[in-house]
């Protein structure tokens, strides 16, 4: 085993995926090569680019190319009949008489997957299992605001109501293939294991295994960069573990005045592995700002990416209610300041007025932003027939599909179920010039929400919830590490309301 630590911008996952093209290059069936990383986003990376490279196919020449539980998903054989799905959170809700909410998330694209809850006994039940630990030594640690009694009771019935119907969740996944793990699992010339400073316990188990069987493995990560420990990430397993390391010495994003703020930051941390790398040769600016109305005042957003960072998200809504005000296209933990079928709404009607044609999905869009029952549209059009990518002209519309709006309305007229709010932001909107069904170079998130990312312009407020003041040390530390070495050229700092209550940057 070989340790690779890729501190911020060195490039860390751009290695491994020359590592892969390497292996391929050399000869290696691609079948006896693994890719295992943290996210689906990863490892679809990591498959996309060897296919395009070499010309392979992807779900079957890179068929090790996954997330830990993909793995074990496939090696398990398991089909969806086996998972837990929502359905199985309502019935078990139903019987000990407790809300049950469940989502999906798919492992991947081609792949079932079970439902999950984020029900605070479930979730605690799932920590407890992904760090190996007590259920009750964790219910002790936390403050879920359940009685033991309740929190034992839960997680009795989940794991009875599971074993009843033969069913698993994601973290059952991880478990039985650990159990069976030398049988189930293929031998690999080489596995490539990226992000593992985020690797819980068990899914330290799932890595060790993989070791077994492979010749060669590769674990790539940075434990300052660890900030997801509340999670069951064991950091201290990465650090500690016996064998051979190389760290990648040259930063291709951060600047120089930005890295000397940000090793300072990484100097308080008391358990880490030491190590030296170098900023761009452009300096940077590091400027400060008294509150939000003073960076509106002295800061232009027009041009350039831009990266808003809060350690809690609620103190991101005064910036995001500015940015709506000056006309900014913007996106919010992954959620666009305009939804896109708004845009598409507005778009869709300003080109049947330049007299161009729209796709029949993008005409029933549209549709829904206008009044039916003969007002906009006649009574019993505004469902359009016909396949997605047909063209329809705005006569056509018209004379066919019961079109009332007239090409002389502007937008807002014409779109009249357009709410007050959203009509207002259009305007400013077009008023700039955004175009608003574009990517946003602006993005609001919370310092976890917004690991991996970077973007010219950084924006970090360094307020703190009280539960984040309770934590203060090294977690913090690697929080605000992360937060500022997301920085291409400019970090912009806003002073906190109180700075008894916010993070103090060196």
């Amino acid at each position: 085993m070989q340790r690779i630590f890729g501190p911020p911008g060195t490039g860390k996952t751009t290695r491994l995926l020359d590592m892969v093209d390497k292996a391929i290059m050399d000869g290696i069936n691609p079948h006896a090569i693994a890719f295992l990383a943290f996210t689906r986003k990863a490892a679809t990376e990591a498959k996309e680019r060897a296919a395009e490279r070499f010309k392979l196919e992807v779900n079957h020449d890179l068929y090790y190319f996954r997330t830990l539980h993909s793995l074990s998903f496939r090696l398990l054989n398991l089909k969806k009949e086996d998972l837990i799905q929502a359905e199985h959170y309502k019935e078990l809700a139903d019987k000990i008489g407790f809300t049950l909410n469940a989502t999906q998330s798919p492992l991947s694209d081609d792949e079932d997957a079970p439902a999950t809850c984020e029900h605070p006994i479930l979730s605690l039940l799932n920590l407890s299992r992904l760090k190996k630990t007590p259920l009750q030594a964790e219910y002790n640690a936390s403050h879920i605001g359940f009685t033991w009694q309740e929190v034992d009771y839960v997680a009795s019935c989940y794991n009875e109501f599971k074993t009843n119907n033969g069913i698993c969740d994601y973290t059952d996944m991880l478990e039985l293939f650990v159990q069976d793990a030398d049988r189930l699992c293929p031998n690999f010339d080489i596995v490539f294991l990226d992000e593992a400073q985020d690797l819980s316990p068990l899914q330290w188990d799932v890595a060790d295994a993989l070791n077994r069987k492979s010749k060669k493995m590769y674990i790539a990560g940075d434990d300052d960069q660890a900030i997801y420990r509340f999670a069951g990430a064991d950091v201290n397993h990465f650090i500690n573990l016996p064998c051979s390391s190389e760290v990648l010495e040259q930063s291709y994003r951060i600047p120089g005045k930005v890295h000397n703020l940000a090793q300072k930051i990484v100097s308080r941390i008391g358990n880490r592995y030491p190590k030296i790398y170098k900023p761009r040769q452009e300096a940077g600016e590091i400027l400060h700002y008294q509150d939000t109305t003073d960076l509106f005042s002295r800061v232009n957003m027009s041009s350039g990416s831009w990266l808003i960072m809060a350690q809690a998200n609620y103190m991101l809504s005064p910036l995001a209610q500015e940015l709506r005000n000056a006309g900014y296209l913007f996106e919010r933990n992954g959620k666009r300041s305009i939804s896109t079928k708004l845009a598409i709404a507005v778009n869709s009607w300003e080109r049947l007025r330049k007299g161009k044609k729209i796709e029949k999905a993008s005409a029933r869009i549209m549709y829904a932003y206008m009044t039916g029952s003969g007002h906009r549209v006649a009574r019993g059009k505004k469902k359009i027939k016909g396949e997605d990518t047909e063209l329809v002209s705005f006569e056509t519309l018209t004379e066919e599909h019961g079109l009332l709006a007239t090409m002389d309305m502007v937008w807002h007229t014409a779109l009249d179920q357009i709410n007050d709010t959203d009509r207002v932001y259009i305007t400013s909107l077009l008023r700039r010039g955004e175009k608003f069904n574009a990517t946003p170079r602006i993005r609001l998130s919370t310092i976890h929400g917004t690991k991996g990312g970077e973007a010219d312009n950084v924006v970090l407020f360094t307020d703190l919830t009280s539960a984040a003041l309770a934590t203060y040390g090294d977690d913090l530390h690697r929080v605000f590490y992360v937060a500022v070495t997301r920085t291409k050229e400019n970090l912009h700092i806003v002073e906190p309301e109180d700075y008894l209550r916010a993070y103090d940057l060196p």
